[in-house]
């Protein structure tokens, strides 16, 4: 599973969450054509031939991203046993996995990758990775190959989601995972202070109010956490405007839209969280790892993330899944949404796109199979019962939820509140970390400056947004 942090990375550009294209649209597209970019020949395959599933017959040897490295043993041999459960139905497809130490990709490897058309045959990407492919040219349109016949389960992939790999009508790539903000909480910290850990925060107000309580404990315990530095702090503070139906840049994507009501609103709370209430505690200019280390020692009661901060949590940080629970982000208009899915790469032979398909249909597309054999997962010892990654609707929703409820390894109801009102998920704004690294100036401001000027604060780094924006 690739974790919020690791998604946040990458250098972003504008995605908007659409609904993704009618199934028969997807299956019914006229031609398919792709151009000679040296990564193939050209072809152009009729839409009857490219929607029929791969034959069992075809030979053909594909390149594929992310394999799991060897310090990844569990993972790695899933990933063997899948490959081995595929080629009984694909005896003739070579798959040929490729793992990158670290962080798979690393911002400046992915560019070069792109720019030197050295990209698997399939490789992974985040969804705000779009529009730097597609400026490259570098993924093939998979519309006339995806279908009901192809990806069974695509009518129950939830469109939003699909829709972050489509742009003008096209797909481009195939959903492994993806994630919406909440707001964690140390149900320990929570008890402690009278609060029910079963019923988080619904609304700013009460975060605070819950705030105050849970600092009351002392002992150097904070309330709430927030970053500051190193992005993560504009990350957070267009989460926050989502959350209260605000946005970050306007519909043009050319103008930024959070020095209004919204956006003071949301500035003057922290700011009075901080120094009226000093329930954020002292230490601030905090990245990612800091919060995460703070709730894991019980020295904080809440903050927003995703629910795979939590296996990060457990497995790197020693901390115990009961301790923690999520709800839905307060405020709940709409929350910070992302993810992650693999793409084909522009220009390779009509037989190997079909087997990609194939491949990740496999492993990441069919409930009970692949990345969703909760019995497996659990079997090898990896985490089971986290609400995401999940983009199912209907009932592959219903039958996946019960196998991980079945499997778990995790007290599911600790998360009963966040499952059971979700809330709409945006994408990350036009030029994302540039926008997060000025709005990061706001932040720190607001929770290291007691004097802070709200408006001048907003109207500074609308100028600065509004100049990153024109430089598009």
């Amino acid at each position: 599973m690739r974790s919020a942090r690791l998604r946040r990375t990458r250098r972003a550009s504008a995605v908007t969450l659409v609904s993704a294209m009618t199934l028969t649209a997807l299956a019914a597209c006229g031609t398919s054509s792709s151009d000679d970019d040296g990564g193939g020949t050209s072809q152009q395959t009729g839409s009857s031939d490219a929607s029929a599933p791969l034959d069992p017959k075809t030979k053909v040897s594909l390149t594929i991203d992310c394999m799991p490295p060897a310090a990844k043993a569990a993972e790695l041999k899933e990933w063997k046993e899948d490959v081995a459960e595929f080629n009984k139905t694909y005896p003739n497809v070579t798959i040929e996995g490729r793992s990158t130490p670290g962080q798979c990709l690393e911002p400046p490897r992915f560019t070069a990758m792109l720019k030197a058309k050295s990209q698997p045959d399939v490789f992974y990407t985040y969804f705000t990775d779009l529009p730097q492919v597609l400026s490259e040219n570098g993924a093939e349109d998979i519309s006339a190959y995806v279908s009901d016949k192809t990806v069974p389960g695509l009518k129950d992939i939830d469109p939003n989601v699909l829709g972050t790999l489509q742009q003008d009508g096209k797909l481009y790539g195939l959903p492994t995972s993806n994630y919406t903000m909440g707001l964690l909480i140390n149900r320990k910290l929570f008890k402690d202070a009278g609060l029910d850990p079963d019923s988080p925060p619904k609304t700013w107000e009460e975060v605070r109010a819950a705030a105050k309580k849970i600092a009351g404990l002392g002992e150097g315990v904070s309330g709430f956490g927030e970053y500051s530095a190193g992005n993560t702090g504009g990350w957070h503070f267009t989460a926050q405007m989502y959350s209260l139906g605000g946005d970050i840049v306007d519909p043009s994507g050319k103008k930024a839209a959070f020095n209004n009501e919204v956006g003071k609103q949301l500035a003057k709370n922290l700011h009075a969280m901080r120094w009226e209430d000093d329930s954020m505690g002292k230490t601030q200019l905090l990245k990612w790892g800091d919060l995460q280390k703070q709730i894991a020692t019980d020295k904080l009661g809440m903050f927003l993330a995703a629910p795979d901060d939590i296996t990060y949590m457990v497995q790197q940080l020693g901390a115990k899944y009961e301790n923690f629970g999520m709800g839905p982000i307060p405020g709940g208009k709409n929350t910070l949404a992302g993810g992650n899915g693999y793409m084909i790469k522009k220009g390779i032979s009509p037989d190997k796109v079909k087997a990609g398909i194939a491949w990740l249909n496999f492993k990441f597309t069919t409930v009970g199979k692949g990345q969703f054999d909760w019995a497996r997962t659990k079997a090898d010892s990896l985490p089971v019962g986290l609400p995401q990654p999940n983009f199912w609707l209907n009932e592959s929703k219903t039958k996946d939820d019960a196998a991980r409820v079945q499997h778990a390894t995790m007290p599911v109801a600790n998360f009963k509140a966040f499952m059971d009102s979700p809330v709409p998920g945006k994408a990350e704004p036009p030029k994302a970390q540039e926008v997060y690294k000025v709005l990061d100036n706001v932040m720190s401001g607001l929770l290291t400056n007691k004097d802070a000027d709200v408006d001048k604060l907003l109207s500074t780094a609308e100028t600065q947004v509004n100049q990153v924006l024109a430089n598009q």
